[in-house]
């Protein structure tokens, strides 16, 4: 089922746009989100970011309203290229690192030099997954809540310095591609967003 991220600002619209095409919705409180069953049989169900779950009126605005980001919440983006870490406090940066490490790819030649290859491969990633901790944990000490993208096996590996050991991951997970800093302004605001999920009819 698609996955549709819409900014909380555009929110009210996307319901109306949604009723032109399908016919009135009918909104309800359904799963923690917010329901709309269209009169043709298509329907959607939209979420709030951070994990939030929602218990107020079945109306597009106070739904949106509702769509606040933490107090202290970040943005942790790894690939093996490079990585990007955010520290935000509401909707404002605060603090942010961005950075590229050369990992080598992989080679077509066979036997030992294929292994060397291999075992130099793996240990430019470990450094630069150590390098991305190292940032992270300075940038997001005392953050709780923090959105992550990139690639799930560098996310992971960041993630298991015990320096991050009280953070909790939320959702969207955020495919990105190389972290650079328009990448990461990009991800900040996919986290804020509303995420929805449309079954047409």
């Amino acid at each position: 089922m698609p996955v549709v991220l819409v900014p909380t600002a555009r929110w009210p619209r996307w319901v109306d746009n949604f009723a032109a095409r399908h016919g009135d919705a009918t909104l309800t409180v359904s799963e923690g989100g917010l329901r709309g069953e269209a009169v043709d049989g298509s329907h959607f169900l939209a979420h709030l970011p951070f994990a939030t779950s929602y218990a107020g009126p079945p109306e597009a605005g106070a739904f949106a309203a509702a769509a606040e980001p933490p107090e202290a919440w970040g943005v942790l983006l790894v690939r093996k290229g490079g990585f990007a870490v955010a520290r935000l406090t509401g909707g404002e940066l605060v603090e942010h690192k961005v950075g590229q490490r050369h990992v080598q790819g992989r080679t077509k030649a066979g036997g030992q030099s294929q292994q060397r290859f291999a075992r130099r491969r793996d240990n430019q990633a470990r450094q630069a997954y150590e390098a991305a901790a190292d940032h992270a944990a300075r940038i997001l000490d005392g953050v709780r809540t923090v959105v992550t993208g990139g690639d799930h096996a560098a996310v992971d590996a960041v993630l298991e310095d015990p320096r991050l050991s009280a953070v909790t991951v939320v959702g969207p997970w955020l495919a990105v591609p190389d972290p650079r800093r328009a990448v990461l302004d990009r991800a900040i605001a996919d986290a804020r967003a509303i995420s929805v999920e449309v079954t047409n009819a």
